[in-house]
């Protein structure tokens, strides 16, 4: 058994929660490494090129933001930080160079405007991305991102879902431009059509097992299923809950999906998440993806009349403070 592995049998990880203010009372000197690790579900990450200066990561579903959430991360990173906070890949946001001490009273100012770390590091869920512009854009089946909602609700903290054998990315779009880079995702949902008692039903594809390292690329495989918006979540659930229980677990180099799916073939694969859905699975229906790719940077129109978005390109995804507190004050304008 590995040492992550012996740490969850040890204690969950969101049970570090309770342990916080202990150790931002006593200093981050004793914090054992064992915890250091768990600390990481709360979001939390020891840095070990800078002892004592922790990074967070924050979740935020399908990259939406409020203003007021982004003016809060900006004076956080001012008053606690250096004055700076990256963006991720996955549409999440990261705060910078704070120590132990600060987490609690960062917590509190990240809930105030209904912000939370939990569970973005480790042996969990990752950030759920979407379309950056769903409900605004026309080039989208429908808007995805109350299913990105509804998926996020089900396993945040939810210990059903916080002993995974490693990292899970997810990503659920009805964009039709692929700007999701669905291929890479453990679960992608992109745009498809089906019918269904003779009517046209819009809804996901589904493909799963995609990776970027861990042994190197491998694209998502299409599990010849397509799902409803309504149905997406559970189906996604399901999905991971098998992973949970099947995948390896000795290396962690050979513990994404998508070795359970070598070494399974797709064909065991949907009869085992049809027995736990426990009905018979749609096949799956008509792709609605263009041949067009688009990161939505520019100006564009909205599917709302007389309205436009703009789309930012941001360097290397870093913002300072005093550009966050813009972009807040730009979005209210």
């Amino acid at each position: 058994m590995n040492k992550i592995e012996e740490y969850k049998q040890q204690k969950d990880g969101l049970d570090i929660l309770q342990d916080v203010p202990r150790y931002a009372s006593a200093g981050w000197e004793k914090i054992p490494d064992d915890d250091q690790e768990r600390l990481k579900w709360a979001g939390v990450f020891f840095r070990r090129q800078t002892p004592g200066r922790f990074m967070m990561r924050l979740r935020i579903p399908n990259g939406f933001m409020s203003a007021m959430q982004l003016r809060t991360i900006g004076e956080i990173s001012s008053e606690f930080g250096k004055g700076f906070a990256d963006i991720t890949t996955r549409q999440q946001m990261q705060l910078r160079w704070f120590t132990i001490n600060d987490v609690p009273e960062i917590w509190e100012r990240l809930r105030a405007v209904d912000l939370i770390s939990l569970q973005t590091g480790m042996d969990n869920i990752r950030g759920v991305i979407g379309c950056p512009v769903a409900g605004l854009t026309p080039n989208e089946l429908f808007d995805a991102s109350p299913a990105v909602r509804e998926f996020t609700q089900m396993f945040i903290r939810n210990k059903a879902y916080t002993n995974l054998p490693r990292k899970f990315n997810v990503t659920i779009t009805a964009c039709k431009e692929a700007c999701t880079h669905a291929e890479a995702q453990d679960i992608a949902l992109t745009p498809a059509t089906k019918e269904i008692g003779g009517q046209e039903v819009k809804g996901f594809n589904v493909a799963v097992g995609g990776k970027m390292g861990s042994g190197g690329y491998r694209i998502a495989t299409l599990l010849n299923l397509s799902v409803t918006e309504k149905e997406a979540p559970a189906i996604c659930s399901h999905i991971v809950l098998i992973f949970r229980d099947h995948g390896a677990r000795e290396l962690r180099t050979k513990a994404r999906l998508a070795f359970l799916i070598e070494n399974w073939g797709m064909e065991k694969f949907r009869k085992e998440l049809e027995r736990r859905v426990d009905r018979p699975l749609a096949s799956a229906g008509i792709d609605q993806r263009t041949p067009k790719h688009t990161d939505h940077i520019g100006v564009f129109r909205q599917k709302q009349a007389g309205l436009n978005y703009v789309g930012l390109a941001v360097p290397v995804g870093r913002m300072t403070s005093e550009q966050m507190l813009e972009v807040a004050a730009l979005a209210e304008n």
